[in-house]
């Protein structure tokens, strides 16, 4: 069933359910977006007469406890597997059976606001993290749907220690192929090649796509830009509060093993993951706040 939130001249919210999922759709004069509630996950991101910017699995599956595959799923209070994690974060959440990328994938986070002005449609979700057991701990996401997609993930410490974390909004982007797809910005910058048994590296020009990729990039800059050749389109990406990135395409015999991932679609898809991983994790002191904003635009390639 359809519900309407908000409808007003220039733009319109409704809540679907999809399956198991209640989805957030957002339309307005500038673009449309889809968000689901659990996971606070952006799945859709599209500029009016223009292609998606964010890519979505044609085998995506809308359960509960799952996480969808594509769109920007929020991975907090750690990434990847718990083990891999800084120690600090390893002793906080001890737990054999930790979920990859966190807590907070396969959880109904709480619609708290909606604004809507002449720029954009924002909406802001607040994750219920007495659920996870860290009710100290507050987390919401503002998430603004315009000519750019707008994202601030904000850690609040109310606790009495300090709270260590990592976390990342990975971004799955849609690209025409990926073998005609270069990433720039990240030129003379640090990355652990995790392929090649976590060795250190330095990034030597553009990053081009030849086979698996997954790179753990450091002291990243503010800004970087996906080219896309064949689409004749640059796709921006720009970051505060974000120290790390991670930047992956899983090839063609990974994609084998993946959930709802057809064994082709690495070919139409990347990630770049705004993060703060390894020892780029953040230490959140007693009264702080994190913010990890994100803005992802698009025009065409001069």
């Amino acid at each position: 069933m359809d519900t309407a939130m908000s409808n007003a001249d220039t733009s319109t919210i409704l809540v679907h359910q999809s399956d198991d999922l209640p989805l957030l759709y957002i339309e307005n004069r500038h673009a449309s977006a889809v968000i689901a509630l659990q996971g606070a996950q952006v799945l859709r991101y599209q500029r009016r007469d223009a292609r998606p910017l964010l890519w979505l699995s044609d085998l995506a599956a809308y359960q509960r406890g799952q996480s969808v595959r594509g769109g920007i799923p929020v991975c907090w209070p750690w990434f990847g597997d718990l083990t891999r994690n800084p120690a600090p974060i390893q002793t906080q959440f001890a737990n054999d059976k930790a979920p990859a990328h966190g807590l907070v994938r396969s959880i109904n986070w709480l619609l708290d606001a909606v604004i809507e002005n002449s720029d954009a449609t924002v909406v802001t979700l607040r994750c219920p993290t007495a659920a996870i057991g860290l009710g100290h701990i507050d987390l919401q996401l503002q998430i603004s749907v315009g000519d750019t997609l707008q994202m601030q993930l904000q850690t609040s410490n109310r606790g009495a220690a300090d709270f260590v974390y990592s976390q990342a909004l990975h971004t799955y982007f849609a690209v025409s192929d990926i073998h005609g797809t270069a990433v720039q910005g990240f030129e003379n910058t640090r990355y652990i090649e995790t392929l090649e048994n976590w060795r250190e590296k330095t990034q030597d020009g553009a990053i081009v796509f030849a086979g698996e990729t997954d790179r753990i990039y450091l002291d990243t800059p503010s800004r970087v830009d996906i080219v896309d050749r064949d689409w004749q389109r640059r796709i921006s990406i720009e970051t505060e509060g974000s120290r790390s990135a991670v930047v992956w395409n899983p090839w063609i015999e990974k994609s084998k093993r993946l959930s709802q991932f057809d064994a082709d679609a690495w070919q139409q898809m990347l990630c770049i993951e705004s993060a703060n991983v390894m020892n780029d994790c953040v230490q959140l002191a007693p009264g702080a706040r994190w913010t990890l904003a994100l803005t992802i635009g698009e025009k065409p390639m001069s």
